[in-house]
């Protein structure tokens, strides 16, 4: 039979997966929202569709920017938006292009539960790509001790 207690868990769940829900139906800014997933997967590769769009994962130390260190910008390769800074860039040996922050404004933070793990999603805020995830408080000795592991097809970068 069903109590006060079970009714609210219910509703409290019920609650929270429609505001989850929402949060990533709003989550791209501009007029990338507007392209549908086939759009998507004429603009993009394969494997830039199933990272960005799919939020898959490529293989560590596979990614053409994970020893990549020159001077110049990391853009979204879904959108063009600049995403990361090559001051912001940091060798952490993950085997993933890793950065202590981003550009002020140009990426969402969303809490992922895949995987059995609690995790923090990293998404371009512009177009809603799916670039990895980002840790804090491991150790690295950087102003923010924080790790934003993203893959490397996520990226493009310009001088």
């Amino acid at each position: 039979m069903l109590n006060f207690k079970h009714i609210f868990y219910f509703t409290f769940l019920l609650t929270s997966l429609s505001c989850t829900s929402q949060v990533h139906k709003t989550k791209a800014i501009n007029s990338a929202e507007k392209m549908t997933e086939q759009d998507w997967k004429k603009k993009l590769t394969p494997e830039q569709y199933r990272i960005l769009r799919e939020k898959g994962t490529e293989y560590p130390n596979t990614g053409e920017y994970n020893l990549h260190f020159e001077k110049g910008n990391y853009h979204c390769s879904g959108c063009d938006a600049i995403l990361f800074k090559s001051t912001q860039k940091f060798e952490s040996d993950c085997g993933w292009p890793s950065f202590d922050d981003a550009v002020k404004d140009a990426i969402l933070y969303q809490e992922d539960r895949s995987h059995f793990m609690i995790r923090t999603e990293i998404i371009c805020k512009n177009c809603g790509g799916h670039l990895g995830h980002v840790f804090k408080g491991e150790g690295y000795k950087t102003p923010t001790d924080e790790r934003h592991c993203v893959n490397s097809i996520c990226l493009n970068f310009k001088k």
